[in-house]
């Protein structure tokens, strides 16, 4: 993830991630033979670490933040954060990638079905109609990536973003009411791969290493 985020996709190499591992090269190409066996890998891992960390995240806001509005701030912290930018880096390497982009391809799917089945579990009493959910969080969806990128650029220096958000917030609440349910006791993240490193975090991000 660090190589992917000061990197890009060009500059990540196995010598440069078992560098940064402090392990041999030897060792790195045990576990993982080539670099697109270890960008799988850390994939996964990724994903369900960035699941875990929003619910636990979720979870430990004061009560009078709990709401979608509160779901929606910790979603923008997601996607600003290291990890989301791995993975934003990533999905447009593999545009132009061959090896890559099978590995890729269905990967905004998957964010977008943690999305979902993470709004399931905070918010079950919403009265959303399946398909309605759906395209809704695929339209947050995309509309986060987009803002995002812009982001990465400008620190949202001039304050758009924010005010996209605050208004995205107002709407929510309307249509969401009422608090979210804190997640269920979360179990332990996976065990890192020995690319992979994970430890205490800062808001929502997921510390991963790889």
């Amino acid at each position: 993830m660090e190589c992917l985020v000061e990197l890009g996709w060009s500059g990540t190499s196995t010598t440069e991630v078992a560098r940064r591992a402090g392990v041999s090269r030897g060792a790195q190409q045990h576990h993982y033979p080539t670099k697109m066996v270890l960008v799988a890998a850390a994939l996964e891992h990724l994903l369900e670490a960035q699941r875990l960390a929003y619910e636990t995240a979720f979870a430990v806001l004061p009560e009078e933040r709990r709401d979608v509005a509160g779901a929606l701030d910790l979603l923008w912290e997601v996607f600003r954060g290291p990890p989301a930018k791995a993975l934003l880096e990533l999905a447009v390497a593999a545009r132009t990638d061959e090896e890559l982009r099978p590995l890729c391809r269905d990967l905004n799917e998957r964010i977008l079905q943690v999305i979902l089945e993470t709004f399931e579990r905070l918010f079950p009493s919403h009265t959303w109609q399946p398909d309605f959910a759906e395209t809704t969080l695929r339209s947050l969806f995309a509309m986060f990536v987009g803002l995002s990128v812009q982001n990465a650029l400008d620190d949202d220096e001039s304050g758009h973003q924010a005010a996209v958000l605050r208004q995205v917030k107002d709407i929510a609440r309307l249509i969401v009411p009422g608090p979210g349910t804190p997640a269920a006791e979360a179990s332990p993240a996976p065990a890192a791969e020995a690319s992979t490193t994970s430890g205490p975090g800062e808001g929502a991000e997921a510390p991963v290493t790889a």
